[in-house]
């Protein structure tokens, strides 16, 4: 009776990691494109970074990443559980966030004076050249945005694997998303990791013995500094794509329209849809940053005046 019993519960077992391993594929399918997206801006984040200190602030943003969804897993459930609802608008507001942030950075590359001067990066300009200064302290603040903008797409990749798995049971979805979290988490920071170092592993083969592992290394040398810029541009595209399609999927209206729109072209709907998103991402972004400059001005008047 209780070989049995045994039996029957590892049979029961056997099924339910069957199922997990399924979900978590099926999860893992879904969220491939937020994942990319997610490389692309974590790679952008280490940009500006001493060499001797890149692995160490990937290593800072990937704990605190970790620490992000060791939130969000039981959070996300919790929420689902209790009112569903309140996922969309905190996710809307994350999409907020990531199009403030993506016109930031596009006003500042290219209208640097339509913004007030941003005193942090002009001192870790400073602190780079002087190597008498600790980095470690102006690293910070970048580690705490780069946490950040991992925390709105965590969350993305999350809601969306708990959409994937919203007919299994509350074991089932815990396992999917736990695996699903640690899987990520692991890849996009060790793929992070790989790529600012690049430049090291070619100068490391340069110099070494035989003219191809030479010609490999100075390859991958000079592709490292353009492999970054790429990944800079994508990830600042990416806030927009993300950002922008978090908040039309929100809106009725905007994605109807954008629906309609995207319909009218045909094989390029995808495309078109994605284009779109983009462009109402920026928008939308460029209005907050606006609003926002606006704002910090009339309380630095305000400020002014009373001194």
């Amino acid at each position: 009776m209780a070989g049995a019993s045994l039996l029957t519960l590892l049979d029961d077992i056997s099924v339910i990691l069957d199922d997990v391993s399924v979900m978590t594929k099926i999860a893992a399918k879904k969220t491939a494109g937020v994942l990319g997206d997610d490389l692309a801006l974590n790679a952008e984040q280490v940009s500006g970074v001493k060499a001797n200190r890149e692995l160490p602030v990937v290593w800072a943003v990937a704990k605190g990443s970790l620490i992000n969804k060791l939130i969000l897993v039981p959070a996300a459930i919790l929420i689902s559980a209790i009112y569903p609802p309140l996922i969309t608008f905190l996710l809307m507001c994350g999409g907020l966030f990531l199009v403030y942030e993506g016109a930031e950075k596009v006003i500042h590359r290219f209208w640097p004076h339509a913004l007030p001067h941003d005193e942090e990066q002009e001192a870790r300009r400073k602190a780079n050249a002087d190597e008498t200064i600790d980095l470690v302290a102006f690293e910070k603040e970048k580690i705490k945005g780069a946490v950040r903008t991992d925390f709105i797409l965590s969350a993305e990749i999350i809601v969306i694997a708990l959409g994937a798995t919203a007919s299994a049971t509350l074991l089932e979805r815990s396992l999917v998303l736990s695996i699903l979290a640690i899987s990520i988490t692991v890849g996009i920071y060790g793929l992070v990791a790989g790529i600012v170092k690049i430049d090291d592993v070619g100068l490391h083969m340069m110099e070494k013995e035989g003219a191809f592992t030479q010609k490999v290394g100075k390859v991958l040398f000079t592709a490292a500094p353009k492999l970054m810029k790429f990944l800079s541009l994508a990830g600042t595209l990416a806030m927009f794509l993300v950002g922008g399609g978090i908040l039309v999927h929100g809106v009725k209206f905007l994605y109807q329209g954008v629906e309609d729109i995207a319909h009218l072209t045909g094989i390029f709907e995808s495309f078109t849809t994605a284009l779109l998103n983009g462009v109402i991402g920026f928008i939308i972004g460029a209005i907050i940053v606006a609003l926002l400059t606006v704002v910090n001005k009339i309380r630095h008047k305000d400020k002014s005046a009373a001194h």
